[in-house]
């Protein structure tokens, strides 16, 4: 049975959603019709190539683009924190994501689960965004309340709101 589903909220004009991975319930081709009427602009996805592949999503990142969606795939391990590389990207990709909902669009981000990874990335977001991060925090947990499950996760997160970078 599939229990995909997504978790949303306002943050500014946009849509910030959290989801777990398509198809990792087994119904592939519905959760990816579920993200495409959900209308995102831009999907972040948290999970690594081997996840995606071994619960049936493979080919995620090119059906997103044939569906005319961006996509930026920032693979972190399960529990994980972004490493060296991911964080070397995030100011870009969170410049996109951030231009998207000032202009009323909508930015997902999944993991496997949709709580650790996708609410790390949430918090980031709402965080870089301007909100405080105790405020971002309990905004996100009252959508899912298991987002964000890591200390490391929480580090990264609320470190732009920290150092005001």
């Amino acid at each position: 049975m599939d229990n995909f589903a997504i978790y949303s909220l306002r943050l500014g004009p946009g849509r910030l959603g959290i989801s777990p991975l398509p198809g990792a319930g087994g119904a592939y081709a519905a959760d990816l019709k579920t993200v495409q009427d959900w209308r995102p602009d831009l999907v972040i996805s948290m999970t690594t190539s081997s996840e995606m592949k071994n619960l049936g999503a493979a080919a995620f990142g090119v059906d997103l683009e044939r569906l005319g969606v961006e996509w930026a795939h920032l693979p972190v391990q399960d529990f994980g924190a972004p490493d060296a590389r991911i964080q070397a990207i995030w100011p870009d990709v969170s410049q996109r994501a951030r231009a998207f909902l000032s202009g009323d669009g909508g930015i997902l981000v999944h993991c496997r689960g949709g709580c650790g990874r996708s609410g790390m990335v949430a918090l980031r977001l709402m965080t870089d965004s301007g909100l405080p991060a105790d405020t971002a925090l309990q905004m996100l947990r009252t959508v899912r309340p298991c987002a964000v499950e890591t200390e490391a996760q929480m580090v990264w997160a609320t470190s732009a709101a920290r150092t005001g970078s």
